[in-house]
């Protein structure tokens, strides 16, 4: 009880230090039918031109927020504590980097192709009139993402404008359309208690999200019953069972690197039992055929969100991506 106690408290520690050099402003990038989609901007208390990082949140474009500090991070931090952390705001604080943290709008009430609009929508005001008054060089512009937010990463290196210096994924995934989303997950964390499409759907009342938390239901039970039978891809995408293959290339970014696109680095567990670690493996055979630098990083043993695996391998892995990010970010 005293380490969980204890590791609570330093990540509340760690955000508020953070805090007290970064200066935040929360802006809607966009407005859908009266509906403002918001980004936390965190920028160092001066006027001086910043790099910077752009965060893409997890939660299988069902569930989560742009929020990089709340109760439920720090919770989940405290339920871990063998788990080393990487603090992004501290990491940005210390290096003089701006971090910008998007919102977009969520699934199911939000289809896929819409999803990835509000993606580049918030890429597109990034470097626009309206965020001037950060003083943001998208020009040294990193994309951070772990999961949903990995794959929206991944899809940023081909998708938006500006192109972003570099990528950085840890444990997402480049297909939607395979076997491992289009089938029933066969692992204990999905089989223990079947869901009922009746009880997903009490979690929606069908009106626009773009935070979780603000939902009804936070969207758990919808993608655990999408998992469960295997229907995430088509009711994500809100494409037919007939066009699903040919429609959804176009979001898949394994079937969509070039030589154009960033370096990247990704981090994945090889016991991932969520998001299959062959994903971040078939994204380097597509980086090493189109020429693409890159850094692979395995956590052995790790399950999704590392869990599970070596901290001190993790923690030097975090330690390269840190070198990675601050490689692309001070060089111009």
């Amino acid at each position: 009880m005293y380490r969980l106690f204890l590791a609570l408290v330093l990540a509340i520690a760690q955000a508020v230090s953070a805090q007290t050099n970064l200066e935040k402003t929360t802006v809607a990038y966009k407005k859908i039918d009266g509906h403002e989609i918001l980004a936390d901007v965190y920028r160092p208390k001066d006027d001086s031109i910043c790099p910077v990082i752009v965060h893409l949140h997890g939660g299988a474009l069902i569930m989560g927020n742009r929020a990089l500090e709340s109760p439920s991070l720090n919770a989940y931090r405290a339920q871990h504590p063998e788990l080393p952390y990487f603090d992004l705001l501290e990491f940005a604080a210390k290096h003089g980097y701006a971090v910008v943290s998007i919102d977009y709008r969520l699934a199911p009430e939000t289809k896929l192709p819409e999803i990835v609009s509000d993606v580049e929508s918030a890429f597109r005001w990034i470097a626009g009139q309206e965020a001037r008054q950060f003083h943001l060089d998208t020009d040294r512009m990193v994309v951070f993402g772990g999961s949903a937010g990995g794959y929206l990463t991944l899809l940023a290196g081909y998708r938006v404008s500006p192109k972003p210096k570099a990528l950085v994924s840890l444990y997402g995934y480049g297909e939607l359309n395979a076997d491992w989303y289009t089938k029933p997950n066969p692992y204990p964390g999905y089989t223990k208690r079947k869901v009922t499409r009746e009880e997903a759907m009490r979690q929606t009342d069908g009106g626009i999200v773009s935070d979780s938390e603000l939902r009804k239901g936070n969207g758990s039970l919808i993608y655990m019953y999408y998992r469960q039978n295997g229907l995430w891809p088509r009711e994500v995408s809100g494409f037919s069972q007939d066009s699903l293959a040919r429609e959804i290339v176009q979001y898949e970014p394994a079937k969509n690197v070039t030589r154009d696109y960033p370096p990247t680095l990704l981090i994945h567990g090889t016991m991932d039992t969520d998001v299959p670690f062959e994903e971040s493996v078939n994204m380097t055979e597509q980086f090493k055929k189109n020429g693409v630098p890159y850094i692979f990083l395995p956590i052995q043993k790790g399950e999704h969100e590392l869990t599970g695996g070596d901290p001190m391998e993790i923690k030097d892995d975090y330690r390269t991506m840190m070198e990675f990010m601050t490689k692309y970010l001070e060089t111009k």
